[in-house]
């Protein structure tokens, strides 16, 4: 989805930085290389530990490298570091690329975090009680203060997550758009409230977009996904079973917020009921007609495009069609929606198919090749560059052959 978005902000006019940002650091991160420590030297996996193979396949691959490993810190960091670069590997073979990796250690690392507290105390949002030091984010919405900085003088993982707006904010992005999880619907007024203590506005700087969780269904039952209880889903198996292509459109044909499910026996048919099928078919069928008509000599280059030989209401019809894609592209973009180029394509789609079953873009037996036949095929063509444009802002391919 994010992905999606950043194309269809991109082809809005938008100038757009795709940033993936890491959580290294922390307590989970300790657990994380405990539990490939435990899971390498045959003992119980901590009790808030990672469980499930994939501990046991990253503890395997770590040994391997390094035999004499020994500690949890040397765990957590080899493992780390495969990981991360399995998860790279992953999104690329997905079609989502990232400009940056943004590590969560370079903002301690740097003194980005030092920075971001100093900043919003110059704004008069800090105070200390108890020991600790906290923002003021009540005075923004939010429905408590947040520490920022504990008794023992520990950063909090809200220290971070406000260094890291303010240093994308000082890096000069005017907009920041966070994709979180279902499980992070706290963090909006949070957020929020960061980016007015900050001195911002909260309301243009920031929006935060939350996911939901999707179930996938195959055979009629729900494939359980329990990431503590190592039954996990992942999005490496999910594209095992339907394809990359078919695992992207299905998960971008819907708004963000909206709860999904993904029936895998539905994206493996051949069928008008899969919708990618039917999209990237249509697709398919007027590459086959353009190559019929190349064969015979018919020009479907807008060169020798009459559009007054166009008269019939399914012509027109699909003339409408087509004329819609700017403004689907540029809602799209406003509203953040790419859903919304992906119905339109399944609309398209559909127009085409009508307007085929109606217009003969092809000449029947002796039948001369006339005018019309040019202005059909260089119709087809149009339509054949909106399928292919919108499937690129979706990450998905256009098959000539299919």
């Amino acid at each position: 989805m994010g992905d999606s978005l950043g194309r269809v902000l991109s082809a809005a006019g938008a100038d757009v930085t795709r940033e993936f940002y890491i959580n290294d650091r922390g307590r989970q991160m300790d657990l994380f290389g405990q539990s490939v420590q435990a899971a390498a030297q045959g003992k119980p996996i901590p009790e808030d530990g990672y469980q499930g193979n994939y501990i046991n396949d990253l503890a395997r691959e770590v040994v391997a490298a390094n035999p004499a490993i020994s500690t949890s810190e040397e765990f957590r960091e080899a493992a780390y570091k495969v990981q991360l670069a399995q998860q790279q590997q992953v999104l690329e073979t997905f079609h989502t690329y990232f400009d940056v990796w943004f590590s969560e250690r370079s903002l301690h690392e740097s003194g980005a975090v030092e920075h971001g507290v100093e900043k919003l105390r110059k704004q008069g949002h800090v105070f200390e009680e108890a020991g600790a030091v906290w923002l003021r984010t009540t005075d923004f919405g939010d429905d408590k203060d947040r520490v920022i900085v504990k008794e023992d003088g520990d950063l909090t993982y809200f220290a971070s997550d406000t260094a890291y707006y303010i240093n994308k904010r000082e890096r000069g992005f005017d907009i920041c758009i966070y994709m979180l999880g279902a499980d992070h619907h706290g963090y909006i007024h949070r957020l929020k409230a960061t980016a007015a203590c900050a001195g911002d506005n909260p309301d243009y700087n920031v929006e935060i977009m939350i996911g939901q969780l999707v179930k996938i269904m195959e055979g009629g039952e729900e494939l359980k996904l329990s990431k503590r209880a190592g039954t996990i889903i992942t999005l490496e198996e999910l594209v095992e079973k339907v394809g990359v292509d078919a695992a992207r459109y299905t998960l971008i044909r819907y708004p963000v917020d909206t709860p999904m499910v993904m029936d895998v026996d539905v994206l493996k048919r051949n069928t008008n009921e899969n919708p990618v099928y039917y999209v990237q078919y249509a697709h398919a069928r007027i590459a086959a007609v353009l190559r019929n008509t190349a064969e015979i000599g018919i020009k479907s280059d807008l060169a020798s495009f009459d559009p007054s030989q166009l008269s019939h209401d399914r012509e027109n019809e699909l003339l409408g069609a087509l004329a819609e894609f700017p403004r689907v592209v540029a809602s799209a973009a406003e509203f953040r929606e790419p859903h919304r180029v992906a119905r339109y394509l399944e609309e398209l789609a559909g127009v085409y198919h009508g307007f085929y079953a109606d217009c003969r873009v092809l000449p029947l037996g002796d039948e001369p090749i006339s005018a019309i036949h040019s202005a059909r095929a260089a119709l087809s063509a149009a339509t054949m560059q909106v399928l292919a444009n919108g499937l690129d802002l979706l990450g998905v391919s256009a098959p000539e052959r299919m």
